[in-house]
């Protein structure tokens, strides 16, 4: 046990408090105290942060300044309290990339995602597992952690929904489901292939030895999907991701709407309770970094003119 993991628990309970679920910041932070307890230190400095947060010496400069901005906030935290811990300064690490450009799935990449399942995972239950959570992340427009969480009590198939708890800000929401979803989800848990543990799980998807997913290895297993299915990044910006479904929802949601003729920014509040958005701001970021969009509206705003330049 670190020295430090008494704080650590503190400062993960004052975030999560205020609605925080930092599952990979706990998990990282963990990592960042061994180390220290590692290398002697009993306190936070600047060169032990920049040492840890450069691991491994092959990552992407991206990856390194995510985990030097999970510790400046706990640094940050021990610092109010202590000034003996370092503060890390915001632009010693920056990352050079900014947020990452949404890659936005057409439905023949899904749909190969989803084949592909049954070539690259050893067990006919492990593609159905893999193939209906990619399907359910496709349609329903939901965090990976949030379906990772699911339990089977959270669908109801006579009402046709999944209640998500647990969510990024602490709250739970309901969200409706097509009747393909529900048939789709219905027919995995009734799969007579269902691994049984000696602890029997109540998550909706569950591992090849019958336990609840871990987000690593989906992320993992997804990759060698990708792989599989033969898609590519668009640029080294753009590249295939878990979240990028959501994304692709989001666009997809309001693209129907403009496609047929209906008002998009009306549909924007109902998307953005169905997403858990806190912030109607976070909806329009999933939006923004969308051309197709930009084409459709271009599109809708010549035919209102009348054709006119």
């Amino acid at each position: 046990m670190s020295r430090l993991d008494p704080a650590l628990a503190d400062y993960l309970a004052l975030r999560r408090s205020l609605g925080f679920g930092l599952a990979r910041a706990a998990k990282l932070l963990a990592q960042f105290t061994a180390y220290l307890d590692a290398q002697g230190a009993d306190a936070i400095t600047l060169e032990a942060a920049l040492a840890w947060a450069t691991l491994p010496p092959g990552a992407g400069s991206r990856w390194h300044a995510m985990r030097l901005t999970v510790v400046r906030g706990f640094a940050a935290h021990l610092h109010a309290l202590d000034p003996v811990h370092a503060l890390i300064p915001p632009d010693v690490l920056p990352d050079p990339g900014g947020r990452a450009t949404p890659y936005l799935y057409s439905d023949a990449e899904i749909v190969a995602l989803m084949r592909a399942t049954t070539d690259t995972l050893q067990t006919p239950f492990g593609a159905a597992t893999y193939a209906t959570l990619i399907g359910l992340l496709a349609v329903a427009g939901l965090r990976v952690g949030e379906v990772i969480r699911l339990d089977r009590g959270d669908f109801d198939p006579v009402a046709g929904t999944l209640t998500i708890r647990k969510t990024k800000f602490g709250k739970s929401r309901s969200v409706p489901l097509h009747p393909t979803s529900v048939t789709a989800l219905r027919d995995y848990l009734g799969r007579d292939d269902r691994p049984r543990s000696g602890t029997p799980t109540a998550a909706l998807f569950a591992s090849s030895i019958g336990t609840r997913l871990r987000y690593c290895v989906v992320n993992q297993t997804f990759l060698r999907l990708i792989r599989r299915a033969g898609l590519q990044p668009r640029s080294p910006g753009c590249r295939p991701r878990l979240h990028d479904f959501r994304h692709s929802f989001a666009v997809r949601t309001i693209l129907d709407a403009y496609r047929d003729d209906l008002d998009g920014g009306a549909r924007l509040p109902i998307l953005s309770t169905y997403l858990g958005h806190v912030n109607p701001g976070a909806t329009y970021w999933y939006l923004s970094a969308a051309p197709e969009l930009l084409a459709v509206a271009g599109e809708r705003l010549e035919r209102h003119l009348g054709g006119r330049p």
